[in-house]
């Protein structure tokens, strides 16, 4: 990942900590999901398992968003696709990730995206939220 800097906030070597402290029903919904997934342990997976076909990852800004919320904007590429994404997180009382959306863009690299999530998780409940058909 690039070393990117904004006013000040250095984005290199960003990790999305939020993933690390979801709460028992974290929700996660977007552009990529036919329907919402739940559950921290859910979550966690389907969004690992998304990281893991990036290609590459940058990051264009990440940090706080209103009194309980965290915004990430970045871009990144799968398999020679590029594909931008917005993610919106809101936090809970106690300070854990309770809901994220994620919205990705270009509509063409979404649809290549989603199949490939099913693909990869082919034989598991997540899949059924991907859409069908060849890569």
């Amino acid at each position: 990942m690039r070393e990117i800097d904004l006013l000040g906030f250095s984005l290199g070597g960003y990790y999305p900590a939020g993933v690390d402290k979801l709460a028992g029903d974290a929700t996660l919904e977007g552009s990529l999901l036919d329907g919402a997934v739940q559950g921290a342990d859910t979550v966690r997976a389907v969004i690992g398992g998304t990281r893991q076909l990036y290609d590459r990852q940058d990051f264009n800004f990440a940090g706080p968003w209103g009194d309980n919320s965290f915004i990430e904007d970045y871009t990144a590429e799968v398999r020679g696709a590029p594909i931008g994404a917005v993610h919106l997180i809101t936090f809970n009382a106690d300070g854990k990730a309770q809901h994220i959306i994620v919205n990705y863009r270009p509509l063409s690299s979404l649809m290549f995206f989603s199949r490939l999530l099913r693909e990869k998780f082919a034989g598991t409940p997540y899949a059924e939220h991907y859409l069908a058909g060849e890569v």
